[in-house]
């Protein structure tokens, strides 16, 4: 019996695994809205990358005439979309589907539990750095991974069906019993990175070349695990280790995703990688200035790019 995987998106990080499951044979059809879909239509999907570039006629579908249920649905959308995007794939689910979000953050999964009970979410993060630009999807570095898993950290029948799914198509997929942890880590390095790098205008080494960067970009570190051990999920000392060495490479020309959106004007996910993570800090009594500092500068940015300021 066909897998059905309804890919809510075709945008960088939807598009991209998506591409690569429809690629490899997967049953994917591709939630889009009209325009997407025109371009799409006419252009076909496309991926520049490292590891090969490809282009596909994917199966498409908009609101309007998507038909469900899909038994595992791919979310792959930015925070300040996801409310759109669950009104779009309401039709997709039915009482077996599988929502497997990789948003940014965790404010999604409350939201997403909301509207479709707990029963229908597993946990995902993954890791790879992809743009779209001028329609196409373009991967930034080979690094390609994703992690999903049952939220109480059992391995499910559902959980080896999704599993089945993903092998076979060329990125690091597995299986996680840890995935909320995994999420929290993702999120802190995430918040770190995107706080650092858009608070002090720069890439990482930028900051690290003047006096004071590193240190202000490691402190940033520390705001945010802070808040995570606050929460309940102290990050591992690997992805302490490992964060703290990235923001502190001489020369690195490495820029978070959000900093990138940033300098190309486009709007960014400050609600949902910065300030509910302060949020969640001040109700915990954590102190986060750098964290808020870093939000409020971007609040300001998205406030400007609206026309809200007199």
């Amino acid at each position: 019996m066909s897998f059905k995987i309804l890919i809510v998106g075709a945008g960088a990080v939807g598009g991209y695994f998506g591409a690569r499951l429809a690629a490899a044979g997967r049953d994917v059809t591709f939630l889009v809205r009209p325009k997407r879909a025109e371009a799409l239509r006419g252009q076909g999907l496309q991926v520049k990358s490292p590891l090969g570039d490809l282009t596909l006629q994917p199966k498409l579908a908009t609101a309007e005439d998507l038909s469900g249920p899909f038994d595992l649905i791919f979310l792959g959308v930015k925070g300040y979309a996801l409310e759109a995007a669950m009104q779009d794939l309401a039709a997709a689910v039915g009482p077996g589907s599988i929502i497997l979000p990789v948003l940014n953050g965790m404010a999604h999964m409350g939201r997403l539990e909301a509207r479709f009970g707990r029963d229908a979410l597993i946990g995902g993060a993954c890791r790879v750095a992809v743009t779209l630009e001028d329609g196409v999807i373009r991967q930034l570095n080979p690094l390609q991974q994703i992690g999903y898993g049952e939220l109480d950290g059992t391995v499910s029948e559902r959980i080896r069906a999704v599993d089945a799914a993903m092998h076979g198509l060329g990125f690091d997929a597995a299986i996680s019993t840890r995935i909320m942890p995994d999420m929290w880590d993702k999120w802190v390095q995430l918040a770190s990175l995107g706080a650092a790098t858009c608070l002090l205008r720069g890439t990482v080494g930028e900051i690290v070349a003047v006096s004071g960067g590193q240190a202000t970009a490691l402190a940033v570190l520390q705001e945010a695990a802070d808040v995570a051990r606050s929460s309940g999920y102290p990050p591992s000392e690997g992805l302490m280790s490992a964060t703290a060495a990235m923001l502190s490479q001489q020369g690195s020309p490495f820029a978070s995703s959000m900093y990138r959106d940033l300098m190309g004007g486009a709007q960014v996910e400050v609600d949902e990688i910065l300030q509910d993570l302060v949020d969640r800090g001040h109700a915990k009594g954590i102190e986060t200035p750098l964290l808020q500092a870093a939000a409020t500068q971007l609040h300001i940015y998205q406030a400007a790019k609206a026309g809200l300021h007199a």
